[in-house]
């Protein structure tokens, strides 16, 4: 066997490598119901290669999983996802999405290990498929900001209306966003720093 070509081949892309200026590194994990755009956020942030485990739809999944809204959908996270971008020079954020359909939520533990915020994303036209997330993330306490994904056929609702809808506090962030755009995703990602931020602030404060 050839030991030098098989290190070639595992090692990292150059452009992978972790900024030699990085000093802090901080767990963000991606949630959200079936279909909401969690994978599309991560890879259109993601300044490396995102590792995705993306598998195609089955029969096995009929009469399991709730595609109501997203009948066109072929493929879904049956892992995670990950990726990674750096804030400035000595911040970096390591991004987790997690599955979205029921079935595979019991890999929520692990993913959720260490991670400081996450950031849900939702669907105007299944806001329902919503409210088990956030439930599950007040549970463990976990900060979180809410993301409204634009999609093309969604109705449209104010701010205050959806926060009503989904029974959020009017502590929590509540945006829109676009998750195809990194500009976009990457606003959302900085709207949960800042949150984040300010709760950390909060006791200094008080």
């Amino acid at each position: 066997m050839d030991f030098e070509s098989s290190e070639r081949a595992i090692a990292p892309r150059r452009e992978d490598a972790l900024p030699a200026t990085a000093a802090a590194a901080v767990k963000v994990v991606i949630v959200g119901g079936f279909g909401v755009g969690k994978t599309t956020l991560v890879g259109s942030v993601s300044e490396i290669r995102p590792l995705t485990t993306e598998e195609t739809m089955t029969q096995a999944g009929v009469g399991v999983d709730d595609t109501a809204g997203v009948e066109r959908k072929t493929s879904t996270t049956v892992a995670m996802d990950f990726g990674r971008i750096s804030i400035n020079e000595e911040l970096v954020l390591y991004l987790f999405g997690t599955p979205g359909q029921e079935r595979f939520w019991f890999l929520w533990r692990g993913l959720f290990e260490g991670a400081l915020g996450a950031v849900v994303l939702v669907d105007t036209r299944r806001l329902e498929v919503s409210f088990d997330v956030i439930g599950r993330l007040e549970e463990r306490g976990v900060p979180f900001v809410v993301a409204v994904n634009s999609f093309p056929d969604a109705p449209e609702h104010p701010l205050e209306e959806l926060r009503s809808a989904l029974d959020l506090p009017a502590s929590v962030p509540l945006v829109f966003c676009d998750a195809r755009r990194r500009d976009s995703s990457r606003d959302v990602l900085m709207t949960l720093m800042r949150y984040l931020h300010s709760l950390a602030a909060a006791p200094e404060a008080s």
